[in-house]
């Protein structure tokens, strides 16, 4: 009988694009070496840090592609340092991994503005294309609208900050990223299912009448009359516009 020839050695795993930074900000001894281990082998770049102020720091100096964020952090909570990020202008992805799993957990990490959110314990296969999906969809992101004047108000999105004349609004994260998503279509309509790919992800379970509500809302900062809009204008059955003509 003939031997067998020689298999050829099965081709390498496709290394991530320009070898991404991700900062994994994790207090759990073996989730972080378990971490280590399965993005290191994707051919990720890896920052760490063991508690809140650390990671904050280190997000705000190192400039992560992505960050890995433990809800459940000494020194500073996960939500705590998601918000500072966000209230400070940063637009790194954020995906959260935390053992708090219910409904309203994940709406609350959404809301302060983390972009995806992982339950413990999670297969590794999950994360990896959670973390493929987010640095996609970072690198389609290509903000041109540092600034929007809507009238007397302004709005600054390099600093998460809005002001009506000298007084400042308060805007929360996904109210800046829709009226960003609005600037940045130049006039066109942005469908409700966009607003939910664009500002709340695959994670947050919302629905359309999710957008309408975070909408109404906007009118009622934004607009003289929300009744009546002159800037954020229903575009019935389908979304909203942005006009900004005067």
């Amino acid at each position: 009988m003939k031997p067998h020839p020689p298999q050829p050695n099965p081709p390498p795993a496709p290394k991530p694009r320009d070898a991404a930074r991700i900062l994994i900000i994790e207090d759990e001894v073996a989730l972080r070496a378990g971490l280590k281990d399965l993005l290191e082998a994707e051919g990720y770049r890896l920052l760490f840090a063991t508690n809140g102020e650390a990671g904050l720091n280190r997000a705000l100096t190192e400039k992560p592609d992505l960050i890995l964020l433990d809800l459940m952090l000494p020194r500073l909570d996960g939500l705590s340092v998601c918000k500072k990020l966000r209230e400070l202008g940063q637009r790194v992805p954020i995906l959260m991994l935390t053992g708090k799993g219910t409904l309203q957990d994940r709406v609350q990490g959404l809301d302060f503005g983390a972009d995806d959110y992982l339950v413990k314990p999670f297969l590794p296969a999950e994360l990896l294309a959670r973390l493929r999906a987010l640095l996609r969809r970072n690198e389609r992101a290509q903000p041109t609208v540092t600034q929007l004047v809507l009238g007397d108000v302004r709005i600054d999105f390099a600093r998460q900050q809005a002001w009506r004349g000298r007084h400042p609004l308060h805007l929360v994260p996904k109210e800046f990223a829709m009226l960003r998503l609005l600037a940045e279509a130049e006039g066109r309509t942005v469908t409700r299912e966009q607003f939910l790919d664009a500002v709340w992800g695959v994670a947050a379970y919302p629905t359309t009448r999710t957008v309408d509500n975070h909408m109404a809302t906007l009118r009622a900062k934004l607009e003289s009359e929300p009744d009546r809009p002159r800037w954020l204008l229903t575009v019935y059955g389908v979304g909203y516009r942005l006009e900004t003509k005067e």
